[in-house]
């Protein structure tokens, strides 16, 4: 099956989309790649050697999460760009702390549950069959009133 560029199913912009490609989506997981590469996507988050700081390893495996529900969404025949938020995650352990320069980077996630707006998501980044990091993250879809009210909240203050 082929699938759509990130962009399709995430409501991100560069610099901010940290995904390159769409590798494949289940009912109940998804895998996103990235190269760690001073020509490519991540280039705004790398350090002078090169690699990017572990830290991303969220951020990386949410977008992940995103592009599961946005699939889902166009599936259903719904909206595909929707804001989703991250409300914790568990157990996130990035050991090198850096995912090093010109490694091939595979984000996979595995539903573990989900409800109509809370979902919870084991996840892991993988590099050359090694895995450089894991971690839950569990996510929460608010209503399109809630994103309102957040919004204008953040603009009045």
């Amino acid at each position: 099956m082929s699938y759509l560029s990130p962009t399709d199913y995430l409501p991100h912009d560069a610099p901010m989309l940290l995904l390159e490609s769409v590798e494949s989506v289940t009912a109940e997981s998804a895998d996103c790649r990235v190269t760690v590469d001073p020509h490519g996507v991540l280039v705004p988050f790398l350090n002078a050697t090169g690699d990017l700081p572990g830290w991303y390893a969220l951020e990386l495996m949410a977008q992940t999460v995103g592009v599961w529900s946005g699939w889902h969404r166009q599936q259903q025949g719904q909206e595909s760009l929707s804001l989703g938020m991250v409300v914790g995650a568990r157990e996130l352990v990035c050991a090198a702390g850096i995912f090093p320069a010109n490694s091939v980077l595979t984000v996979t996630v595995t539903l573990l549950m989900q409800d109509e707006r809370f979902s919870s998501f084991e996840c892991a980044i993988i590099a050359d069959g090694a895995t450089l990091a894991t971690g839950r993250v569990n996510t929460f879809q608010p209503s399109q009133q809630e994103l309102a009210t957040l919004f204008k909240q953040g603009v009045s203050q």
